[in-house]
């Protein structure tokens, strides 16, 4: 309680203070109106501690104000405790007992954003828009979202039972799974056929350099160059904007990658491509998803606006902001946002998304047509594009091309089991007279 109640008095005193000559801008800029409701807070504050039902804990009142506080301006900006901090550090290095999911919280349920690849939650089925109702017959509704990761998370070999809801799904889905240890692998690559096949699945400290890496090991692989690449960024939530910038680096000799814009119109800042294009101006086919956000749309973006890739697949997420971090203290921090970015044309991919070149659903997928698809516009408080995104934009997902008209079924007995993939490489595929069987993988 007395840490709780100094602030608020150091915060009376601030209100003091702005009233001398002496005070600097920034208080002097704060009025009385400001005050009066910090007043009324500590007013709720000191009533919640002396009437209700139960007693209650100082940090976990102030801890909801804050959070409160921040959700109230948009869906990334958030308080980053020690617990948050050690959950991003997992994320980042990997190497932990789990099943290889990245879920959020809304309106007091666990919420899938996506699977990684090659990981339990991944190999069961789980995608994108689930709802994970009980862990091991355990309703998790109203937990925290620390709480329902700590609960998935084990050792490695311990198994668990999750039930997912699934928007468009009459019955809830009982899935028992085995937990691994999760590698974070950001960079995967391959060669099929004549073509290289780099899957980014998230932009960490090393992404921009793997990516290299992968050019480098597909040239090695088939003895010369390839006859293009296909980039999958499906499902890549994103990550560095650094990396990002680096990933676009590879594909460009030249011309502006993204700017970021933060409140000011004097705040710009500019990121550009280096000489040297290690793709050598080969064809590029990138994917993409509702899956598809942040740092990965930084990418397709900068490929696309330099006429650089043909973008492939469904529309993309649509978060065009940027989160600063801001340290409070040894273990927790304000993650802030702080800027939108815009792709070299000026184009600001918040709400909107990246919108394909060619729009190609993932017809291999049975649930495509019943699961709805959850994207930036459909978050709570989201921030809105400064230049109104097109509804006809937003909504055309339920328009399906008549040429993919293929069912999941039938595409299966023909083994395709990604449709997007497949219609990709066929695409870059009619470049090359005879396209020769996979050669390497890693």
């Amino acid at each position: 309680m007395a840490r709780a109640l100094s602030f608020f008095q150091a915060t009376a005193i601030a209100g003091a203070l702005a009233l001398a000559p002496m005070a600097t801008a920034a208080m002097a800029a704060v009025d009385n109106e400001t005050y009066n409701e910090i007043d009324r807070f500590m007013e709720v504050f000191n009533r919640v501690k002396a009437t209700y039902v139960e007693k209650v804990d100082d940090k976990k009142l102030i801890r909801g104000a804050i959070d409160g506080m921040l959700a109230s301006l948009d869906p990334h900006s958030s308080y980053v405790d020690a617990v948050d901090f050690q959950n991003m550090r997992i994320l980042t290095e990997g190497n932990y007992g789990g099943l290889g999911l990245s879920v959020t919280m809304e309106d007091g349920a666990v919420k899938v954003i996506a699977p990684q690849e090659d990981t339990p939650a991944f190999r069961a089925g789980i995608k994108a828009g689930d709802y994970i109702t009980h862990i091991d017959g355990q309703l998790i509704y109203g937990e925290t979202l620390d709480e329902a990761i700590t609960s998935m998370r084990g050792k490695p070999g311990t198994r668990i039972a999750l039930t997912i809801v699934r928007p468009g799904r009459d019955k809830p889905i009982d899935i028992e799974l085995v937990r691994e240890v999760i590698i974070q692998k950001p960079v995967k690559w391959e060669v099929k056929g004549d073509i290289g096949y780099i899957n980014i699945n998230t932009f960490s400290e090393n992404t921009g350099a793997d990516v290299r890496a992968a050019i480098a090991g597909i040239d090695k692989a088939l003895g010369r160059k390839p006859v293009g690449y296909v980039v999958d960024l499906r499902d890549n939530g994103g990550g560095l904007l650094s990396q990002a910038v680096e990933v676009s680096d590879a594909f460009l000799s030249s011309g502006e990658i993204v700017s970021q814009r933060g409140r000011e119109k004097s705040d710009i800042e500019r990121y550009y491509a280096k000489p040297g294009d290690d793709a050598g101006g080969l064809p590029v086919i990138v994917l993409v998803n509702a899956g598809t956000a942040s740092a990965s749309e930084i990418v397709a973006g900068a490929l696309q606006d330099h006429h650089r890739a043909l973008i492939m697949g469904e529309r993309s997420f649509g978060k065009g902001s940027v989160q600063t971090l801001l340290q409070l203290d040894d273990s927790t921090a304000l993650r802030l946002t702080t800027a939108r970015y815009y792709t070299p044309s000026g184009r600001s991919v918040q709400e909107g998304g990246i919108r394909p070149d060619i729009a190609v659903p993932q017809i291999s997928d049975p649930d495509y047509k019943s699961r709805p698809v959850f994207r930036e516009a459909d978050l709570r408080k989201h921030l809105v594009n400064e230049v109104k995104a097109d509804n006809a934009i937003l909504e055309e997902d339920t328009n399906i091309d008549p040429r993919f008209s293929a069912t999941a079924d039938a595409l299966k007995k023909k083994g395709v089991a990604d449709f997007q993939l497949y219609y990709a490489l066929q695409t870059l595929g009619r470049l090359s007279p005879a396209p020769a069987p996979t050669v390497a993988k890693r």
